[in-house]
């Protein structure tokens, strides 16, 4: 088996993402202003940008600059960023082998490129602005240039990550909006913590706002039948049929590292039949999987497992109404206290800033992790003998606050 046969390509979602940075239609245009792309962890979003969207990209004739801003968390993200982008820039100063054929219509010459000014100089106290930087970037190449930030949101836990962004922006502005230009900076960022990517994209209060906000498409069928191939490949090997691995696979909220440790585990079971005993498996590692999440919602007390609970009575678009009058009516019932809506509020922001919700649109709540979702209403079920919610109705009260 070959490195290459370990990676599950998706080269149809990747062309077309890298089509409508390079060359959006008229309705796509907005890709110039940012585009922030979320999904929960450990769906596969990082090895889909580095194995298939840096390459496509790169097919049309772009210059990629990737980084991940949890590579190295003892460096803050403006120097990751920084560091990233002087060392592309080192690229075309020193020339490195191929960069000449690749970008043989920019500006640089069999010496490589001279820039104005001196690397170490950028991004240092009073050196050399970045949109200065990246600006004559762009000229010596030609071409367009993708900054790709991986986790981006972590840029906003510190000052100097808030002030890249809006070094950044200068950067976008300075190259988008040159007379008669052709070429322009694309800025992505990806990131796991949807509600502070979707802030990246709405707060008026940030440098990118305005930008175009997506959700990353989780892996599907197609990856599950390459996975079964794979490991069919080994004698002897135990396999659940295809229609059940596809849905034991969404039932573990589509992430790639657990479908992988469900078929080794199934390979250990006599006596059940194969779909049958994955189902279970499935679901163990389900439920195992949200048990952290769990607790971390008892965490924030029985109003805070209320309101959890409320929100999760909606679906992916999310519920509003959790400060009506009904909604605190119904907290006071459940927790036996008094509640007001500022108590709320606040329990809600430390659900958002721990990841366990998210606001994906004004004044509506979702639960981030559908495994979250699902355990958190089988526990519900199981313990108080409650039947599954109908999340008909759920949100249709009025909004009176909200963030």
């Amino acid at each position: 088996m070959t490195a290459s046969d370990a990676v599950f390509h998706r080269p149809a979602y990747a062309a077309e993402l890298s089509r409508q940075l390079i060359h959006p239609g008229v309705l796509e245009e907005g890709v110039r202003s940012g585009v922030f792309l979320s999904g929960i962890r450990r769906v596969g979003k990082t090895t889909f940008v580095r194995q298939d969207l840096i390459p496509a990209l790169e097919e049309h004739g772009a210059a990629v600059i990737y980084v991940d801003l949890w590579t190295d968390v003892s460096k803050s993200p403006a120097t990751l960023v920084y560091d990233a982008v002087k060392a592309e820039m080192a690229k075309f100063q020193n020339l490195e082998p191929g960069l000449l054929k690749r970008f043989k219509g920019g500006n640089i010459g069999a010496a490589g490129f001279s820039f104005g000014f001196q690397l170490d100089s950028v991004g240092a106290p009073g050196g050399t602005p970045l949109a200065q930087a990246i600006e004559e970037l762009v000229t010596a190449v030609d071409a367009d240039l993708v900054l790709i930030v991986d986790e981006v949101q972590s840029a906003l836990q510190s000052e100097d990550g808030r002030a890249l962004l809006h070094a950044l922006k200068a950067a976008r502005d300075a190259v988008n909006t040159r007379a008669g230009n052709q070429r322009h900076f694309l800025f992505l960022g990806t990131g796991s913590h949807k509600s502070l990517v979707t802030d990246l994209a709405t707060r008026r209060s940030l440098p990118f706002t305005g930008a175009v906000q997506a959700t990353y498409q989780v892996l599907g069928e197609d990856f599950v039948q390459w996975q079964l191939k794979r490991v069919g490949t080994a004698p002897g090997a135990k396999l659940p049929g295809l229609a059940a691995a596809a849905a034991g696979f969404k039932s573990m909220g589509s992430r790639p590292e657990e479908l992988l440790k469900a078929l080794r585990q199934l390979q250990g079971v006599e006596g059940t039949p194969a779909d049958q005993a994955f189902g279970i498996i499935c679901q163990t590692l389900a439920c195992a999987a949200a048990d952290a999440e769990l607790r971390a919602i008892e965490g924030f007390g029985e109003l805070g497992q209320a309101i959890f609970g409320r929100i999760a009575e909606g679906d992916a678009q999310g519920v509003s109404g959790i400060f009506s009058e009904r909604a605190l009516a119904d907290y006071r019932r459940q927790t036996g206290i008094d509640v007001d809506a500022g108590q709320v509020q606040g329990l809600a922001d430390k659900l958002v800033a721990a990841n366990l919700i998210a606001r994906p649109a004004h004044g509506r709540y979702a639960v981030v992790d559908p495994i979250v979702r699902e355990a958190w209403h089988s526990r519900r079920a199981l313990l108080l003998g409650a039947p599954q919610p109908d999340s008909r109705g759920a949100g249709d009260d009025n909004e009176p606050m909200s963030n």
